[in-house]
């Protein structure tokens, strides 16, 4: 599974921050700061996938509580990001495949309950 750099379509929306896995070496972003890893906790196809992301990705300039006192300017927003891990960990497939059998398991309760009900109701 190659992924892309940077593609906004598959950017990961939550995550959390991580470790850097051994034998990987830092690397710089486009505006040229030392990125940080995170790891992908939206329950998705990227679960568990880390990746380097820059510093300045999701800097959200404090607002100004007034119009004469102007916060510091914040760094240029880069939107760099590169997946480390190609494949989802081991972990994530399992939970994924969980979760799913999980809900599969409560949808055939909920259906039998229903038919149940109208069971009862048509005796």
């Amino acid at each position: 599974m190659s992924l892309p750099c940077s593609d906004q379509r598959i950017r990961p929306k939550k995550m959390k921050s991580a470790c850097m896995p051994r034998g990987v070496e830092a690397v710089r972003c486009w505006c040229g700061d030392l990125c940080k890893v995170k790891e992908v906790t939206d329950f998705s196809d990227l679960l568990g996938m880390k990746f380097f992301m820059c510093a300045n990705y999701e800097f959200d300039p404090a607002e100004s509580i007034s119009a004469y006192i102007r916060s510091p300017s914040p760094p240029p927003l880069c939107m760099y990001y590169l997946w480390i891990d190609m494949e989802m960990p081991d972990w994530a497939v399992i939970e994924i495949r969980e979760r799913g059998r999980r809900a599969w398991a409560s949808l055939d309760l909920e259906e039998r309950c229903e038919k149940a009900e109208a069971e009862e109701k048509a005796a």
